[in-house]
C-alpha cells in the first residue's frame, strides 16, 4: 500500500535533523494548490491560486509545525508537550502528542476558541485549562512554566515549528516551477509569513528559485498589533484563529514584510466573511474565517488599484472550515427548506424560487 510521506521524510535535507531524529509524522504536508476558477478573473488575475492547508490531518497548517517540534521534543527525551491556543495548535499538539505517547497540556482563552477546535484536542484525549484572559495571557504563563518544569514548549516560539512550516513554501514552488510573484497569508501570531519567508529565502539560496514574493500579510482590524505598531490588549475579530494581540513572531513578520518588498495590512470582519462566503460559493473552498483574510486581502489590494494582470499570485488559506461550524451556520444565509415526503412536495419546492 502506498502512504504519502510527511514533510520530514520529504525534506529531510532542508531541516535540522539527524539520524537520531525520529520521523514522526501523520501523513501531513503535500496539501493541494489550486487554480482559481472563478474569483481570479473577476480580479483580473488568472494565475492565482489557493493552497489549501485545511487538507492537513488536523484540519490546518500547524500539522507542519508540529511534526517537527514533537519530533524533536521525542529526541529529547521530552515526556509531556504544552501549548496556549487559539484552537489550531491544541489540535495539532494533541493528535501528535496522542499517537506518540506524550501528555499533552493545552491553555485556551476562555470562551474565545471555535468549537470544531476544542473538540478535537478532547477527542485526542489532551488536558484542556480555559484561561479567563486572552491567548497573550495564556503563551505567557506557557512560557514561563517550561522555565520551571521538564515540558517542552510547542507554541511557534519553539524554533522547529517553524522549520516544519516553512516546507510550504518549499511545495509552492514545487507544484508552480517558480515563487509566485506575491504570496497573500493570514497573520496571528505571524510565525507562518516568517516561515513562509524563510523557505522562499532557502530555495533561492539552493538555485532552485530565481526571485521571492512580495509577502502581503493580513491582520483582521480587531487583532492588528503590527499594522497599528503596538499591542492590543483585547483583541476582537470573528477569525479567531487570528485573535492575537501581541505576535510571539512579530520581529520575524516585520523582516519577512520588508525583506520581501511586501505588506502587512488588515481587512474588517465583514471584508473577511464576503471573501469566507466567496471562496465557498464561487469556488467550492471551505476554510474558517481567518482563511479567508488572505483573500480579502487580496481583493483589498485589487481595489486599491494594483494591477494583478499578468502576475503568479498564491493565497494561503489556513484552516478548513469545519474548524468552526458556527459560523457557517450564522453567517450563510441559508434556512433549511422542510418538505413532505414525496415527489410533488419536492418538485414543488424545487420550483418555487427562494
Amino acid at each position: 500500500m502506498l502512504m504519502m510521506s510527511g514533510v520530514i521524510e520529504r525534506y529531510r535535507q532542508f531541516l535540522p535533523v539527524s539520524d537520531a531524529t525520529p520521523n514522526v509524522s501523520l501523513g501531513e504536508g503535500s496539501t493541494p494548490i489550486v487554480r482559481s476558477q472563478r474569483i481570479g478573473d473577476s480580479l483580473g488575475c488568472s494565475d492565482l491560486y489557493f493552497k489549501l492547508e485545511g487538507c492537513n490531518p488536523t484540519g490546518s497548517f500547524k500539522d507542519r509545525g508540529m511534526v517537527m517540534a514533537i519530533a524533536k521534543a521525542l529526541e529529547n527525551g521530552k515526556k509531556r508537550v504544552i501549548c496556549a491556543s487559539t484552537g489550531n495548535t491544541s489540535a495539532s499538539a494533541a493528535a501528535y502528542g496522542a499517537r506518540y505517547g506524550l501528555e499533552t497540556l493545552v491553555l485556551v482563552p476562555a470562551g474565545e476558541i471555535a468549537l470544531g477546535k476544542l473538540a478535537q484536542a478532547m477527542a485526542y484525549g489532551a488536558r484542556i485549562l480555559a484561561v479567563n484572559g486572552s491567548f497573550d495571557d495564556a503563551l505567557s504563563i506557557v512560557r514561563d512554566i517550561v522555565e520551571v518544569m521538564d515540558i517542552e514548549l510547542v507554541n511557534s516560539v519553539n524554533p522547529y515549528r517553524i522549520e516544519g512550516q516553512k516546507t510550504a513554501a518549499f511545495e509552492i514552488v514545487d507544484h508552480l516551477g517558480e515563487s509566485p510573484e506575491y504570496l497573500f497569508i493570514p497573520v496571528g501570531n505571524a510565525g507562518n509569513i516568517s516561515a513562509y519567508w524563510k523557505g522562499f529565502i532557502e530555495y533561492q539560496s539552493k538555485g532552485l528559485v530565481n526571485k521571492t514574493p512580495h509577502m502581503m500579510g493580513f491582520q483582521a482590524a480587531g487583532a492588528a498589533p503590527i499594522v497599528l505598531g503596538e499591542p492590543v490588549l483585547k483583541p476582537e475579530t470573528i477569525a479567531t484563529a487570528i485573535r492575537i494581540g501581541n505576535p510571539a513572531s512579530w520581529d520575524k513578520a516585520i523582516n519577512a514584510r520588508d525583506e520581501s518588498d511586501g505588506i502587512i495590512d488588515m481587512v474588517e470582519d465583514d471584508e473577511i466573511i464576503a471573501a469566507y462566503l466567496r471562496l465557498a460559493r464561487e469556488e467550492g473552498i471551505f476554510c474558517e474565517p481567518a482563511s479567508s483574510a488572505s483573500v480579502a486581502g487580496l481583493i483589498k489590494v485589487f481595489e486599491q488599484g494594483v494591477d494583478l494582470s499578468d502576475k503568479t499570485v498564491v493565497c494561503v488559506l489556513t484552516g478548513n472550515g469545519l474548524k468552526d461550524p458556527g459560523t457557517a451556520e450564522k453567517r450563510a444565509l441559508v434556512e433549511l427548506e422542510y418538505v413532505e415526503p414525496d415527489i410533488d412536495s419536492v418538485m414543488n419546492a424545487m420550483n418555487n424560487e427562494s
